[in-house]
């Protein structure tokens, strides 16, 4: 029987590839799991924002037959934002699959697909977990890069306005936290912009939520949600509805490229946001930068093989081409907790 050539079978083209790894079970993935930043595929490098400004004012009353008040139009502008390119690769050589190979079978191929399988699994968890972290840095208004200090899109100054800040003052006892809830509600309420809401979500780092179901004011409505409306077997962490309101403790944190640690809501803090819109939230995917995908609609995720010389092996290549973004900056509110 004769050899095959199994890197250039069907099952290692890109297509292959590319549908293997976006099968992949997404490992990291709070926010995505909430679907807080729904998928775009666009067909370009960049994703282009046009932020329309609807103005309603008051109309003066006037004499019958004075001249009519006259409308303006709404003002306009459009901007375009890069979307980050984050290519990976790998290396299969065919040495891992040494002895395996039985004269004139085809058992080889199986090998390969399983290594390529498992080293796909693994570059996905790590396209996985960039995403979740640049996820986090556009709830947090800036988009960062992998070395936890480049600042890819800072999404406050793209669109013009200042971040809200709200101290909730859980420090200090006399503090009536049901009060910074209604405020944080107004807030939100007032500066949807078109947008509607169907909740708001707080994500808040350990020593916040510790600190707010401690409070005095919080602590007897924290016992009861508890004892009515969570098992005993549950992580109450995971959800405290207090005032309409959902607290939730995220405690995540990802390996920078520098080996450093970056903490997705940092100590002290909480990030409050809109749950339920339509248009706030985006995750726009470029295409990869292949022949293949040129002007087609950009994928979560891509893969491809290049065969080494002397067909030594298998460099895998993987990339993934997301910007999150949310395009009402204005409703990404950081708490304190002093």
């Amino acid at each position: 029987m004769a050899m095959l050539n199994i890197f250039k079978n069907q099952a290692f083209n890109v297509v292959a590839l590319t549908d293997a790894i976006n099968v992949r079970p997404n490992m990291f993935g709070r926010l995505n799991e909430l679907g807080i930043f729904p998928d775009r595929g666009v067909r370009t490098r960049t994703a282009a924002i046009e932020r329309k400004n609807h103005v309603l004012n008051l109309l003066p009353t006037a004499p019958v037959g004075a001249p009519a008040s006259k409308g303006t139009a709404s003002k306009r502008d459009l901007r375009s934002v890069a979307i980050p390119h984050i290519p990976h690769e790998d290396v299969i050589l065919a040495e891992d699959i040494q002895g395996v190979r039985a004269f004139g079978s085809e058992s080889e191929l199986q090998s390969m697909q399983e290594l390529v399988v498992d080293k796909l699994d693994t570059m996905t968890n790590k396209h996985d977990i960039t995403l979740e972290y640049l996820r986090w840095g556009a709830l947090k208004g800036q988009v960062v890069d992998s070395d936890g200090t480049t600042v890819l899109l800072n999404l406050f100054t793209e669109f013009g306005v200042t971040q809200e800040v709200e101290s909730f003052a859980l420090t200090t006892t006399t503090t009536e936290v049901m009060a910074k809830i209604n405020a944080l509600k107004r807030y939100m309420e007032l500066h949807l912009f078109g947008d509607t809401m169907s909740g708001i979500q707080v994500f808040c780092a350990p020593d916040f939520f510790d600190a707010l179901i401690t409070h005095a004011s919080v602590k007897a409505a924290y016992q009861y949600f508890r004892n009515t409306q969570m098992p005993l077997s549950e992580d109450y962490r995971n959800r405290f509805i207090h005032g309409g309101v959902i607290f939730e403790e995220q405690n995540g944190t990802a390996t920078d490229s520098t080996g450093g640690t970056q903490t997705f809501v940092p100590a002290g803090t909480a990030i409050a946001i809109p749950l339920g819109t339509q248009t706030s939230f985006r995750t726009y995917w470029a295409p990869a930068d292949f022949m293949e995908t040129v002007n087609t609609p950009g994928l979560p995720r891509y893969a491809k093989q290049r065969i080494l010389d002397y067909d030594r092996g298998i460099e895998i290549h993987t990339q993934s081409n997301p910007l999150p973004i949310c395009l009402r900056p204005q409703l990404l509110v950081k708490l304190t907790k002093t």
